[in-house]
């Protein structure tokens, strides 16, 4: 299989030696994300576009790694032949992929050449039609409005036979444009956030604010765990952990009710700077919208940029909320977002809308920074690529290796069930994708259950959610050969 990659227009435009320099950093990022499905995946760049050649096996994972690496604009999946000029040649090959997809519909040939040739684009288009039209049984050729458009390129003596022309993540390559810290409570907001400065190319750190215990702190991770395996793989990120439970009970102690919700996200840009500092980061990113809570009015984002020297980047700032809901549904977060538990408003009452910067101070005087400091200095980071390795090693639920009279719940999504089934013979085994299982587990009748997935992450968090709500009948099965 042949795959043209091409790169994202405000590449193209780009002065010669940034271009080059992106399109060098795409063909190395490319290298490390596709070797690692298989090592005899070729990949050859060009002043204009980087190839690829794979065996047939490896179609959907190589297609499915273009689709969502950042900085590729498109891609065409061809058929290659060396037929060099011979129109007769050419005409049959295209034939051979096309007649099916013409019959009964209108349709024009599209034709591109590079290199140096003695015929034209046209007089493919006219051979190629032509035969297309004698030996087909299609309702006739046209030029503006076709039903069908047959493309194909010659490069040098090369014929490539377009069979898809697939459309990519667009922006720039990953690594191309710097690095942020990015907040991250595993909602809506802050994963559809992080995607887009990772879709433009920004090297995207996750800092995390704990509130909500160790459930809350998993399926974070298996957020910042799945953003990074399908868009910024080529590249390492890392995964901070704070604990914030101190913060939050300081704020209670030293600020009115109105003021606790700007006060806790000023206090977490604070603590951001102070991580950014450390690993040499110039920008925060947060999931903020404006007016769609209290603490995201324009005044109050205004004091609670006040506090920090960091360029703050708000990549949903004038975005709807269904907008917001509609990118997570297109990039698969939308279900993690779903059964994430919202921490970060339960400490306001009567929360202030248009703040006042003199009472925002009085406030924050009040606030004792060493608390702050302390929290910091506990946070633990990991490398995102790390994180399936944590979680396990945690073991914060039961993990069982073999089974004996537990009914095993496969919680993966339905796709992936079908796609990979999990085979246990004759063993009683229930499909409950992990979106539902809150609700569905009261159902089941009493009985002992584990919670299966391919990595264990997901039943970790899962299991862990089950039992802060008061079962005990649940463990995790983690097959040593599955």
């Amino acid at each position: 299989m042949k795959f043209i990659i091409k790169l994202f227009p405000e590449i193209m435009i780009k002065g010669g030696k940034e271009k080059k320099r992106m399109m060098l950093m795409l063909s190395d990022n490319l290298i490390r994300l596709l070797k690692r499905i298989d090592e005899s995946i070729e990949i050859k760049r060009f002043h204009d576009k980087i190839e690829v050649y794979c065996d047939d096996k490896f179609y959907r994972p190589v297609r499915k790694r273009l689709q969502n690496t950042p900085g590729i604009q498109q891609f065409l999946e061809v058929v290659a032949y060396e037929t060099g000029e011979d129109l007769q040649l050419i005409a049959d090959k295209v034939a051979e992929h096309n007649l099916p997809a013409i019959k009964g519909k209108t349709f024009v040939v599209r034709a591109k050449r590079s290199g140096t040739h003695n015929i034209t684009s046209f007089d493919i288009e006219k051979f190629v039609g032509g035969h297309l039209w004698e030996h087909g049984e299609s309702a006739g050729v046209s030029l503006k409005n076709p039903e069908v458009k047959v493309e194909l390129e010659l490069h040098n003596k090369t014929l490539n036979v377009v069979s898809e022309r697939v459309k990519g993540l667009g922006g720039f390559p990953m690594g191309s444009q710097g690095e942020v810290l990015s907040l991250m409570s595993g909602g809506f907001d802050s994963t559809v956030a992080s995607y887009l400065t990772m879709k433009r190319g920004v090297k995207t750190h996750f800092v995390f604010f704990n509130l909500g215990g160790a459930a809350h702190e998993i399926g974070v991770k298996q957020v910042a765990l799945y953003l990074w395996a399908n868009f910024g793989a080529s590249h390492r990120f890392k995964f901070i952990s704070v604990p914030f439970e101190g913060v939050v009970a300081e704020i209670f102690n030293a600020s009115h009710e109105s003021y606790m919700g700007v006060m806790l996200k000023r206090l977490m840009l604070k603590a951001s700077e102070k991580i950014a500092d450390e690993m040499e980061i110039d920008a925060l990113v947060t999931g903020e919208s404006v007016a769609q809570v209290s603490s995201q009015t324009l005044r109050n984002l205004a004091i609670i940029d006040e506090c920090t020297q960091k360029l703050v980047i708000r990549p949903l700032a004038v975005m709807d909320k269904p907008d917001i809901m509609a990118i997570a549904d297109q990039i698969g977060t939308r279900e993690y977002a779903e059964n994430m538990p919202e921490y970060c408003g339960v400490i306001s009452k009567n929360p202030v809308t248009n703040a006042s910067f003199d009472r925002m101070h009085r406030e924050e005087s009040r606030f004792n920074m060493d608390v702050l400091d302390a929290a910091v200095a506990s946070a633990k980071t990991i490398n995102v690529d790390q994180i399936i390795a944590d979680v396990n090693e945690s073991q914060a639920v039961d993990v069982v290796t073999e089974l004996k009279n537990e009914t095993v719940i496969d919680i993966r999504r339905p796709e992936e069930v079908a796609s990979n089934p999990l085979n246990l013979e004759s063993r009683t085994t229930l499909t409950i994708p992990f979106f539902e299982l809150n609700q569905k587990f009261k159902t089941l009748p009493a009985g002992n259950y584990v919670l299966y997935c391919d990595k264990g992450v997901m039943s970790q968090l899962h299991a862990q959610y089950l039992i802060d709500a008061g079962y005990e009948n649940i463990k995790v099965y983690r097959p040593v050969n599955v």
